[in-house]
């Protein structure tokens, strides 16, 4: 089976590629030569049959990711499909799964059916869990069984962390937070207790096997991303960043499409860098940053602390935003967290593409400004990202009948509007 990468070098159209193109207005020519070149990616299993596909890349819309997912402790199967509809409803375009424990491949089979956009995992939780959290018993045939499987499920993307060697183990080890990512701390515990290499890394050519055969889509793990803003930009970090440039390259080379994860807490003033860096030494791949949260002071609003930092991250280089919600750092998210977490995060994604200009992507906020100066609040309610939530906020906060407040609202009133008043000096001329 080809992946959407070789079709596209051999100057193949295929329907994905052609109903991204319509999505985002763009030649479809163009979609095939980002793809080509590796500066775009369209993660699509043919496995997972209710597909509607999207594509990450500069030239594009920024998109959003959803992670959900059971713990160990909580949560279960029909919580994780309100989340995943929750999502999507709230504008997500990816959706992840996280979850640990058992069954994880009923689980998983669940909510690939009932979600159409692109599905991805961390395959070294679900091989963790199969053998109930010891460590010891990691094996590379474990991982590579695990890779296939869901594979073979239908996972559309994949976040592997090949990235973090031995070597920077005891780089990440003198910092505040240490290692933050779960995936990467499973790994990092596992080469120190053996004094080995990450088995990923040491079997990647397998892996891409595996992916090439399922057209999946490999998320380069950032298994060293700073918990801390005091870890931020630090040689673990970049030591990394560099690995992962070289796995890039060797994964174009096998025709696997791959996009590139990005650091978690990160002062604002460091963004920019980060963002170019990324690009310098992973030639232009398609970044995938979490946040970055830009300060480490606010659990319970780390939703919009990460927001900010995601608008910039998208504006400087960034092309999918994983969403923060509110549950961050301090336990598994509901999904009134996750659809706040996505709202958020489609405010930083538009933000930023507004102001790199992106053709189009202003739009709709111009049309929201008519909306407003018509006191057209259907309208408003039609255009707004959350359009149930501001129509619930502004029945709450009006006064009198609804004829009453058809051209003013409760923050100014009738007499003090200014909008209102600037009509009438228009009428009065």
């Amino acid at each position: 089976m080809s992946t959407q990468l070789l079709r596209a070098r051999a100057g193949d159209v295929t329907a994905h590629m052609q109903a991204v193109a319509d999505k985002e207005n763009v030649p479809v020519d163009e979609v095939g030569a980002l793809l080509a070149s590796g500066r775009a990616v369209l993660p699509a299993n043919p496995a997972h049959g209710r597909l509607d596909p999207e594509i990450v890349g500069r030239r594009f819309r920024t998109k959003v990711n959803a992670n959900l997912g059971r713990s160990a402790d909580k949560s279960c199967l029909e919580e994780e499909q309100a989340k995943v509809t929750t999502a999507l409803a709230a504008g997500a375009d990816f959706v992840m799964d996280l979850s640990v424990g058992a069954d994880l491949g009923t689980l998983r089979r669940a909510l690939l059916e009932i979600c159409p956009a692109p599905f991805g995992t961390v395959p070294i939780y679900e091989a963790l869990s199969r053998i109930e959290g010891d460590t010891n018993a990691l094996t590379a045939e474990l991982l590579l069984t695990v890779i296939r499987d869901q594979a073979e499920q239908g996972v559309d993307f994949m976040t592997i962390h090949a990235g973090l060697l031995h070597s920077h183990v005891d780089l990440a080890l003198k910092r505040i937070m240490g290692i933050a990512s779960r995936g990467g701390a499973i790994l990092a515990r596992w080469m120190a207790k053996r004094d080995e290499e990450n088995p990923l890394y040491v079997h990647w050519d397998e892996i891409l096997d595996i992916c090439r055969t399922h057209d999946v889509t490999l998320s380069l793990g950032d298994g060293l991303r700073p918990g801390c803003l005091a870890d931020a930009s630090d040689d673990a970090q970049f030591a990394e960043l560099d690995v992962l440039g070289e796995l890039v390259k060797r994964t174009r080379d096998a025709g696997v499409q791959v996009m590139v994860e990005g650091p978690g807490h990160v002062p604002f003033d460091q963004i920019q860098m980060n963002m170019e860096r990324e690009q310098r030494v992973c030639d232009e791949a398609p970044f995938y940053v979490l946040g970055p949260v830009v300060t480490d002071i606010a659990p319970g609003y780390d939703h919009i602390t990460s927001a900010i930092g995601a608008t910039a991250a998208a504006f400087h280089g960034a092309s999918l935003l994983c969403y923060v919600t509110p549950a961050e750092h301090l336990g598994l998210p509901n999904a009134q967290d996750v659809k706040e977490g996505v709202i958020a995060y489609r405010i930083a994604a538009h933000a930023a593409d507004v102001a790199r200009g992106l053709p189009g992507a202003r739009d709709r906020d111009d049309a929201m400004s008519r909306a407003r100066r018509a006191f057209d609040w259907e309208k408003q309610f039609e255009l707004a990202l959350d359009g149930e939530g501001a129509r619930a906020r502004y029945e709450a906060a009006r006064v009198g009948s609804a004829d009453d407040a058809s051209d003013f609202c409760s923050m100014c009133g009738k007499d003090f509007c200014a909008v209102r008043n600037t009509q009438q000096i228009l009428d009065e001329q």
